[in-house]
C-alpha cells in the first residue's frame, strides 16, 4: 500500500521514523512528509502531501491537531482509504469530517497496527467523495487514481 507519513522524521527514536522504516520493511511503499527534509534512510521525504506523485491508501499522521489545521484539506483531498491518527494526534472533529466523505478515520498505533498484522484495510468503508475533490494534480497534469 502507498502510505504518505505527515510529521515523519529523521531521528531514530521518533516514532515516525520507525513507521517509516516498518513500512518499507513490511512491503508498504511509504511517503514521509516533512517540509524541511530531503530523505530518510534513502527514502524521499515530500514538502507536503499534495507533492507525492501517488493516491496513498493511507494517511498515518503524527502531528498534534493543534498542527493540523492547515493540512486537514490536503488530507481530504488526497482522497485516501484511512486516516490513522496516532497517540497524541487524534482529532475528533477531523475524524468526523473524513468520516462523512468516506475516508475511514482511526485512532490506532501505526507500529502497533503493522506488528500485529492489522495494518491491512479489510472493511469496505463507503466512499462519499466527489471525483471531483482532486481527480488531477492540476501542477503537473498528472492522473492521480
Amino acid at each position: 500500500m502507498n502510505v504518505a507519513v505527515l510529521g515523519a522524521s529523521n531521528k531514530q527514536d521518533r516514532y515516525s521514523y520507525k513507521a517509516v522504516m516498518l513500512l518499507k520493511e513490511k512491503g508498504h511503499s511509504p511517503y514521509p512528509i516533512h517540509p524541511m527534509l530531503q530523505t530518510i534512510e534513502g527514502i524521499p521525504v515530500f514538502a507536503s502531501l499534495r507533492q507525492i506523485p501517488v493516491r496513498p491508501d493511507v494517511v498515518t499522521v503524527y502531528l498534534a491537531a493543534a498542527n493540523q489545521e492547515n493540512i486537514a484539506e490536503d488530507i481530504i483531498q488526497s482522497r485516501p482509504r484511512r486516516v490513522i491518527f496516532n497517540p497524541g494526534a487524534e482529532n475528533p472533529a477531523l475524524g468526523e469530517r473524513l468520516e462523512s466523505l468516506g475516508i475511514e478515520p482511526l485512532n490506532a498505533c501505526t507500529l502497533v497496527l503493522l506488528h500485529t498484522e492489522q495494518f491491512e484495510i479489510t472493511k469496505k468503508f463507503p466512499s462519499r467523495i466527489s471525483a471531483d475533490l482532486n481527480p488531477q494534480n492540476a501542477e503537473d497534469g498528472k492522473q492521480i487514481t
